[in-house]
């Protein structure tokens, strides 16, 4: 539960006497006499029910703090001072609360003990008033006094029963706690506080504290005070790290496993403007974007439109000044730059968005899929924009609004309808991508034979750069399917379309039986060729009957056997052999003889001993 309402309205007060703990813990909020940043109590039912309550400060000066502590909350308790009535933070915390989609609450009058029954009902009606239209319409508004006790069980009663109505939190999420205190304890280091939003942490599980990339270990955790073995969602949770500074970690950080949380400076989501927002909202305006218990300078661009006016909607992109670690699904508010007010908030969609141009349909109707499709659907869109790269189970997981349990699931469902396919374990591409890739490599076979009929396929890897620079193991993937279904043919690091051959004139022939017979004659000694590129040259060298034994240095296959068998022979009876005995045993330069022998020992026949040769292996 959090609370909300203006300055000196009696928040913390009413803290106190529902829960014994004075939620003012620094010396100036002591001195000043108001509460200046977040406060924790905790009141424990009976029946084991425990409320965990933030007290927010309620100064204007103050909002980014009450920010950052209503995040995580379930139940919304809106003070009002009975003295005073609605004032302007009590307009601005109720906004925030709505825009951060806060489904239930009550109203608290307080001070009931300082006006008269006239004027309680009229500051009563007055908080109707206000709360027509949000989601407190329908609460119940309860008058109070802190100072006499008057109405307090009837408080109590109506929290618990609030309380019990709040659904459970998933446990089968990605565990995020966004860190709102950071503190040392003697004896026990560094201790970070904040709602577990989803997820569960326990002892000795190892973490990272994003975006700051740094790894720890969970020495101890602690719920409403006492330790415990493990902390669940929902649950204020306070951890202490090994392995990592205080001076490190800063309110705003997110702490959850290592490697499964996105840290980005880019976010697409849903934007609502309030209706009293001051001013319209222009694409390129500054603002204070808010989420979690972060507070990051953003631009506003807006995808479909110049401006937003005050109670309209749209699609939004931020650019943000630093990087911010959330999941799509997450609310954030709004303030402007200057006045520093509230002016709207939203819902995160994408938190790593695709290359689409800002004002493009396609974004539109991306983000329409995840805001409105089902589990299902939104996994699909991703899996589709991840195109020719794939897209890899970790990156899903930082990029979904489901835990991984429900995403395995999914890819699973998608994968027996055939929507989607694993060109890995945990790697997966879109039906989609698979087929623009096939026709598009059989395009570029059937391009590169029409204008090199004599090449017998184009690189492998060649091959993948002109097809968008697939990630080689969707291209494999890709390669392997066309291979299934004899559409093309691998040989080497040569790939062509099955129904590709060589096909020589006459004259092209002659001229290639000419070639291999000069080599052929040639024997350990062969001519340097006028253009080893040239490509009647080459199918020779592809078709193995020359080969390659350094630059501009080429053996008929035929005649380098006939070497080789002659060296092996010579080894077994000498045991050892230097450049001068191949010469003497060839009748050849060292020209000839030093290639060689460099040959035979990459080809593992011969193996370096000094300036001798001696036969691998013995």
């Amino acid at each position: 539960m959090g609370t909300a309402g203006h300055i000196d309205h009696g928040k913390t007060a009413l803290v106190r006497v529902l829960t014994g703990i004075d939620t003012d813990r620094l010396p100036e909020e002591k001195a000043r006499g108001i509460t200046i940043d977040l406060g924790f109590a905790y009141l424990e039912e009976p029946d084991g029910l425990t409320i965990e309550i933030v007290d927010v400060p309620g100064h204007e000066r103050f909002v980014k703090n009450m920010l950052a502590g209503v995040g995580g909350i379930d139940v919304a308790m809106l003070v009002i001072a009975a003295d005073e009535g609605v004032m302007p933070q009590t307009r601005e915390h109720l906004a925030i609360c709505s825009l951060l989609h806060i489904k239930s609450g009550l109203i608290v009058l307080t001070k009931r003990d300082l006006v008269e029954p006239d004027w309680l009902e009229l500051v009563t009606d007055d908080a109707a008033t206000l709360a027509r239209g949000t989601f407190l319409e329908s609460a119940p508004i309860l008058a109070v006094s802190s100072k006499t006790g008057d109405g307090l069980p009837e408080l109590r009663a109506r929290l618990a029963e609030l309380a019990r109505a709040v659904p459970p939190k998933a446990t089968d999420k990605l565990p995020r706690l966004p860190i709102d205190r950071v503190f040392t304890v003697k004896g026990f280091g560094t201790v970070v506080t904040g709602t577990l939003t989803e997820g569960r942490l326990a002892v000795d599980d190892r973490v990272e504290v994003y975006p700051r990339r740094l790894q720890a270990k969970i020495r101890g955790l602690q719920v409403h005070g006492h330790p415990v073995p493990e902390g669940l969602a929902g649950q204020r949770t306070a951890v202490n790290l090994q392995g990592v500074d205080r001076a490190a970690i800063e309110r705003g950080d997110v702490v959850g496993a290592p490697g499964t949380l996105v840290a980005t400076v880019l976010v697409d989501g849903t934007l609502e403007l309030l209706k009293d927002a001051p001013r319209p909202i222009k694409t390129r305006d500054r603002v204070r974007f808010h989420t979690g218990t972060s507070e990051i300078m953003a631009r506003v661009l807006l995808l479909d439109r110049a401006e937003l006016a005050p109670g309209e909607s749209a699609y939004a992109r931020f650019r943000l000044e630093r990087e911010l670690v959330a999941l799509p699904g997450d609310r954030f508010v709004i303030r402007s730059y200057s006045p520093i007010v509230t002016i709207g908030g939203g819902t995160l969609l994408d938190v790593s968005p695709p290359r689409f141009k800002r004002k493009a349909p396609a974004l539109l109707a991306h983000l329409t899929v995840l805001e409105r499709g089902s589990e299902a659907e939104v996994l699909e869109e991703h899996v589709r924009n991840a195109g020719a790269a794939g897209a890899r189970l970790e990156a899903l997981a930082g990029r979904v609004p489901f835990g991984p349990q429900r995403l395995r699931a999914l890819l699973d469902q998608l994968q027996a309808a055939g929507t989607i396919l694993a060109v890995d374990r945990e790697w997966f591409v879109h039906r989609e991508t698979r087929e623009r890739l096939r026709a598009e490599v059989r395009r570029i076979l059937d391009e590169f034979h029409a204008k090199n009929p004599l090449k017998i396929g184009i690189s492998r890897e060649e091959l993948r750069g002109r097809a968008g620079a697939a990630d080689e193991r969707v291209f494999g993937h890709v390669l392997a399917a066309l291979e299934a279904a004899g559409a093309v043919k691998s040989e080497r690091d040569k790939v062509r379309a099955a129904s590709h051959a060589v096909r020589l004139t006459p004259e092209q022939q002659k001229t290639v039986d000419r070639i291999e017979a000069e080599f052929r004659a040639a024997g350990a000694a062969p001519p340097t060729p006028e253009n080893p590129e040239d490509e009647l040259f080459q199918l020779l060298v592809v078709d193995r009957r020359l080969v390659r034994v350094k630059e501009s240095l080429y053996f008929h296959a035929a005649a380098l056997k006939a070497i080789e068998d002659k060296v092996v022979a010579l080894l077994r009876e000498k045991k050892e052999i230097a450049p001068g005995d191949v010469k003497d045993l060839l009748g050849v330069s060292r020209k000839y003889a030093i290639p060689l022998l460099e040959y035979f020992d990459a080809q593992r026949i011969t193996q370096r001993v000094g300036e001798r040769r001696v036969l691998r292996g013995g």
